[in-house]
C-alpha cells in the first residue's frame, strides 16, 4: 500500500511504526491479549465491513471472560474500526482489533492493569495462496484446547499457541492446514477455521461441545445454507467421517469459503471442487461483496 499506515491507538491514529509497546508488556510476556479479525470488501458502494457489530460483540465477550476491563464502549470501537479502514483507503483487507495489559510489570496478576487497545487495517488477499484449487489436509497429532484448560469460545492470544503449534506440525509434514480433535476425540477445527462436510446434500459441522471457536463465518454459511434450502446438522464428528464426506471444506475471516482435497492424503469425494462447496462459496462472496439483497443488513459501508 503507497503511503503510510496508521493504527488507532488509545483514542488516536498513529504512524504504523510509532505503534510501540513496552518489551516487558504484559500480554507481549504471558499471551493476555484479546483480539478479532475482520474482513472489509469493496463493493458497488465502496468499502464495506463484514459483520462489524457482531466481531465487536464478540470481542467484549471475550473481555468478560478473561475479566478484562476493556476501556471503550462497543460503540466506540465500531467507529474506530470505521475511522481506521477509511483513514487507511482500505478496500479489500484485514482488520484485527487488539486489547491488551500494557503494563511492564513482571508477575501473572493482571489486577489493576491499564489496558490498551489498538485497530489495524491492512490490504489482503488469500490466506491460502492455492485456496482457490483446494487445500491438503493433515489431523493433526495436538489436540483442540477445552473449557477445563483455556475457554476455547473466547478469541484470546494465548489460545492461538494450541493453533501454531498444531499447523507447523501440519506443514512439515507437507500438508497447507491442520485439522484438530477435541480432546474427546470428535473433529473439532482447523488452526484458525471452522470446518464443513457435505454428505448425502446435507451439509454437517461440529456443534459447541467439540470445543470449537464460534467462528461468524461459520454462522455466516449456515444461514445461506438455510436460506437455500440446505439441510445444516450442527453434531459431534467422528475423524472417519472426513474420510467418507462427499465434499470437505473450511471458513473462516481470513479462509473465506476453502475447499478441502484430502486429508491424511484420502481423497476428499472426487477430489476436486465439489458443487455444494462452489455454490455456498460464490453466494457468500456475494453476501461479502453488496451483491446479495438479503445479506446487506451484515455490511457497515465506510
Amino acid at each position: 500500500m503507497a503511503g503510510k499506515q496508521y493504527v488507532w491507538m488509545d483514542g488516536k491514529f498513529v504512524d504504523s511504526g510509532k505503534a510501540t509497546v513496552n518489551v516487558l508488556t504484559h500480554s507481549l510476556q504471558y499471551g493476555s491479549g484479546i483480539f478479532e479479525g475482520v474482513r472489509c470488501y469493496s463493493t458497488n458502494k465502496g468499502s464495506a465491513i463484514f459483520r462489524l457489530g457482531d466481531h465487536v460483540e464478540r470481542l467484549f465477550n471475550t473481555a468478560k471472560i478473561h475479566s478484562m476491563p476493556l476501556p471503550y464502549s462497543k460503540e466506540e470501537i465500531v467507529s474506530a474500526v470505521v475511522g481506521t479502514v477509511r483513514k487507511n483507503g482500505i478496500k479489500d483487507g484485514y482488520i484485527r482489533p487488539f486489547a491488551f495489559y500494557n503494563d511492564t510489570h513482571i508477575g501473572l496478576s493482571t489486577s489493576g492493569k491499564k489496558v490498551g487497545v489498538a485497530i489495524a487495517a491492512i490490504p489482503f488477499g488469500n490466506y491460502f495462496s492455492n485456496k482457490d484449487k483446494g487445500i491438503r489436509c493433515k489431523i493433526s497429532s495436538w489436540h483442540r484446547i477445552n473449557s477445563q484448560i483455556l475457554p476455547p469460545m473466547a478469541k484470546a492470544s494465548g489460545n492461538y499457541l494450541n493453533s501454531i503449534i498444531a499447523s507447523t506440525e501440519a506443514k512439515s509434514s507437507g500438508a497447507d492446514e491442520a485439522i484438530m480433535l477435541s480432546s474427546s476425540g470428535y473433529v473439532a477445527e482447523g488452526t484458525g477455521e471452522n470446518i464443513f462436510l457435505v454428505k448425502s446434500s446435507r451439509l454437517i459441522t461440529p456443534s459447541d461441545s467439540s470445543d470449537i471457536l464460534k467462528g461468524i463465518t461459520r454462522d455466516s454459511i449456515i444461514k445461506i445454507a438455510e436460506a437455500m434450502g440446505i439441510g445444516v446438522e450442527e453434531r459431534e464428528v467422528h475423524r472417519e467421517e472426513l474420510f467418507t464426506s462427499d465434499e470437505l471444506f473450511f471458513v473462516g475471516t481470513a479462509a473465506e469459503v476453502t475447499p478441502i482435497l484430502t486429508v491424511d492424503n484420502i481423497r476428499i469425494g472426487s477430489g476436486g471442487i465439489g458443487p455444494m462447496t462452489k455454490s455456498l462459496a460464490e453466494r457468500y462472496s456475494g453476501a461479502v461483496h453488496g451483491e446479495e439483497e438479503a445479506y446487506v443488513s451484515w455490511l457497515t459501508y465506510v
